[in-house]
């Protein structure tokens, strides 16, 4: 049986927190469960659990609205219609989008750590060649 997640460990997971308070933005998935019927969330004493699936189809409609620009009913057509085929061997697949974009951010990271790491090496070097 595969896990079901609350609706504060699925903001945590999509980074939904509010800067201030570092507290789920919660109210953020409560809404889109308003506009989007595939979430549907099973309610066990007033609390909300969500299937792994469901999961992924809002970190889908996260993708869209927040990183990709999109509009609500821009993302209500791509679900409505299935376009969102989330082929990973397609590469003009939504998930596809959303791996490039995961690794652009991951590879300027790296790239930024390369850098610090290039220039400690040379404020060292600098100090140890002066001193013989």
């Amino acid at each position: 049986m595969s896990k079901f997640l609350t609706i504060s460990e699925i903001s945590k997971n999509l980074n939904l927190v509010n800067s201030l308070t570092n507290k789920p933005s919660n109210h953020i998935i409560r809404y889109w469960e308003k506009e989007f019927k595939q979430i549907k969330p099973k309610k066990i004493n007033n609390r909300r659990y969500y299937s792994p699936e469901q999961a992924q189809i809002i970190k889908i409609i996260k993708f869209l609205l927040r990183d990709k620009g999109m509009t609500i009913s821009g993302v209500k057509d791509l679900l409505k219609y299935k376009i969102n085929n989330l082929d990973v061997y397609n590469e003009y697949s939504l998930k596809a989008d959303q791996y490039k974009d995961i690794l652009k951010i991951k590879s300027r990271s790296l790239q930024e750590k390369v850098k610090k790491l290039k220039n400690y090496g040379k404020k060292n070097s600098s100090k140890s060649t002066i001193g013989s």
